[in-house]
């Protein structure tokens, strides 16, 4: 064995005692979910350790940091100054020669001012670059990251409109009239079927989808809305697709969600994410997490906060999904955490923001190796008001699974 080979093999060997210690650290504190026969919310939170200095409540082996705050330059070879209220976000790789291995993420502006923000991070994790891709819009709320890597900004007012956005700031953002105008959440590209699915933050809104017959062009889509059959809470139910009549309605024109008779409600659609032919989205009025199959368009309901087992999740809000199928929900209000969430309904608190009690977290998502999880807290305590704040969490990320087993 060569002097190089004995090293490598010394590293790998500290590298995986190191990640066996935190395993191990995980598997004591983490509550047993498999076994438990009553709910106990404080026990639901004992795997978490104290706040650190930015306030958050983890698991040993994960950090956070603060990466933005609202009004203030995120770095110095940039004029931006970060946006108020950030809501939903994606992470992009930054293909460009002068940043190899580096990254985007976006990050909607939920206000009278709208846009999207963006930061550039190398391949160290430093924020080197700050910029805007969208202006002159209205309460950017959520959205959806395109598999042709742009961003769809989705304004939240009644008519509102979705925008293409590009993450990298080469092209003007433009609106995308075929996924309709209404008060908009959330998108998500299904690339298999060729389909746009979308949330409408109504209390008496719709689900919605676009057809794309040239995709991944626009050209040509047409919006229909979702008529639910069956029992999707305790049996089996399937969605039908019914066309809307005028998709682009302007004030006083009757609105998307009223224009088919035959569509069912969704209290409140919030955040959506494609992941392995299923699109997630949640509900914020009834607080649940709803799973589509987009072959064969059966729909359930996978977490009803009235009848969990596991009732650790409220205020339902953005959504996202690792790279192990495991879903991450922000609270909108709720108990301030990110709760990740498996197919089968089990809940578990990743972090619990302390002392944030007015704000609502937004924009959770992940570089693509998934060891870097961004997300927001739209109005974050500070010593002028409450100002929004963009964090960066690391740590072990590919052990989640086994607390679920």
């Amino acid at each position: 064995m060569t002097a190089f080979s004995t090293i490598r093999t010394m590293s790998n060997r500290r590298q995986f005692i190191h990640n066996l210690l935190k395993i191990s650290a995980l598997s004591l504190t983490y509550p047993a979910f498999s076994k438990a026969r009553k709910f106990d919310e404080q026990k639901a939170m004992m795997h978490l350790l104290p706040a650190d200095e930015n306030g958050i409540r983890l698991p040993y082996g994960f950090k956070s940091r603060v990466v933005a705050v609202e009004g203030k330059l995120p770095t110095s070879n940039s004029y931006y100054l970060w946006h108020e209220r950030p809501d939903g976000g994606s992470v992009y790789r930054d293909h460009s020669r002068e940043n190899l291995n580096g990254w985007i993420y976006v990050s909607n502006e939920e206000s009278k001012t709208g846009g999207v923000g963006a930061l550039k991070f190398n391949a160290q994790g430093e924020v080197i670059d700050a910029y805007r891709i969208l202006d002159n819009t209205l309460w950017n709320c959520a959205g959806g990251k395109t598999p042709w890597n742009t961003w769809l900004s989705a304004e939240e007012f009644p008519y509102g409109m979705v925008w293409e956005c590009d993450p990298y700031g080469n092209n003007p953002a433009k609106a995308v009239p075929c996924l309709g105008s209404f008060e908009h959440e959330a998108c998500a590209v299904d690339p298999i079927n060729r389909v746009i699915y979308l949330t409408e933050d109504e209390k008496n809104g719709c689900f919605y989808r676009t057809v794309l017959p040239h995709y991944p062009s626009f050209e040509g889509g047409k919006l229909q809305v979702a008529q639910v059959e069956g029992d999707p809470l305790h049996g089996q139910a399937k969605l039908i697709w019914h066309d809307v009549p005028k998709p682009n309605p302007k004030k006083p024109e009757l609105e998307t969600r009223f224009q088919v008779k035959q569509s069912t409600i969704f209290n409140g659609g919030e955040g959506l994410w494609y992941f392995g032919g299923h699109v997630y989205f949640s509900t914020k009025g009834d607080n649940r997490i709803w799973s589509l199959n987009t072959d064969t368009q059966e729909i359930k309901v996978i977490y009803d906060f009235k009848t969990s087992q596991f009732p650790v999740l409220s205020g339902v809000d953005n959504i996202t999904v690792d790279n192990n199928g495991f879903i991450y929900v922000c609270e909108d209000g709720g108990n301030m955490q990110i709760v990740i969430l498996s197919e089968s309904g089990q809940a578990l608190p990743l972090l619990h923001i302390e002392n944030q009690t007015k704000s609502e977290i937004t924009g959770v998502a992940f570089t693509d190796d998934g060891n870097r999880m961004y997300f927001s807290s739209q109005r974050g305590p500070s010593a002028n008001g409450n100002l929004g704040i963009t964090y960066e969490v690391t740590g072990p990320f590919e052990h989640i699974a086994q607390f679920f087993d």
